[in-house]
């Protein structure tokens, strides 16, 4: 008898840690490891405090590390990142879409304002900065260079400011940026932009709990109605998340069909 009132005493002190939970969040590498995990804190420290569970922010090296990790599912518990990616979880690996950022995102092809280009074919084995693949920006780059004969030569960068002053510098002939950061150099000359996508999906993954996944969303939603939330999202300067659904980012996962002319 005292034996088992001793495991069940044991059972009880011990039933808090098995019931602990750490969950990871992804957050596509457009900054540095260290840059992202700063950056990122407020919202896993938000989402952390209205759910009750340890959500912590995964950072990976670049675009092909972050590639060959989300197809493990290592570390993708909860996921922020590109109208492409989420497509592809959302089709192929059975993501819930939980919400997502309003508005679209575009990129641009920049020189410096003293390289004035009126055409691509221009570029042709000159150098052009931009993230690895498969980011947004280096996919966009090489739809404009669809013959592996005919390409520039690509400087990867550490992110894309990295790839404006690589730019300015005279390190690159060219880079493909964020549409949003060409206003913050004075010395850049757009060449073309885009066509925009979506901006960035809050998506999880199917072995997240669905009372879980339901209570993350809800607090995405409402964060904009609420001190804690409002303070999250200034210090992240992100706008509201709003409602998603599964459409509005079919069919870009067809961007990740150009991965193979990079090898």
């Amino acid at each position: 008898m005292r034996l088992h009132y001793l495991l069940f005493g044991a059972t009880l002190i011990l039933s808090p840690m098995l019931q602990a939970a750490e969950w990871w969040l992804s957050i596509q590498p457009v900054l540095s490891p260290e840059r992202i995990k700063k950056a990122y804190a407020p919202l896993a420290e938000y989402l952390s405090r209205q759910t009750g569970e340890t959500i912590r922010i995964k950072t990976h090296r670049n675009f092909l590390t972050y590639w060959a990790s989300m197809q493990k599912m290592d570390g993708f518990d909860f996921v922020l990142d590109a109208a492409h990616f989420t497509d592809f979880r959302l089709q192929h690996m059975n993501y819930h879409l939980l919400a997502r950022l309003p508005d679209t995102v575009s990129f641009s092809l920049v020189t410096r304002d003293d390289n004035l280009v009126f055409d691509t074919q221009e570029l042709l084995l000159k150098k052009i900065a931009t993230l690895a693949p498969p980011s947004v920006g280096a996919l966009r780059m090489l739809q404009l260079f669809p013959d592996p004969m005919r390409q520039p030569r690509i400087v990867y960068a550490r992110d894309s400011e990295d790839a404006a002053e690589k730019v300015i510098q005279g390190k690159a002939f060219a880079a493909m940026i964020p549409s949003a950061l060409v206003s913050r150099y004075d010395r850049l000359n757009t060449v073309l932009t885009t066509a925009p996508l979506p901006h960035m999906g809050f998506s999880a993954s199917p072995e997240v709990p669905q009372k879980l996944r339901l209570s993350v969303g809800q607090a995405l939603l409402r964060a904009s109605l609420t001190p804690a939330g409002q303070k999250m999202l200034n210090r992240l300067n992100l706008p509201p998340f709003m409602p998603a659904k599964a459409s509005d980012y079919r069919g870009y996962a067809r961007l990740l069909d150009i991965m193979p002319r990079f090898y």
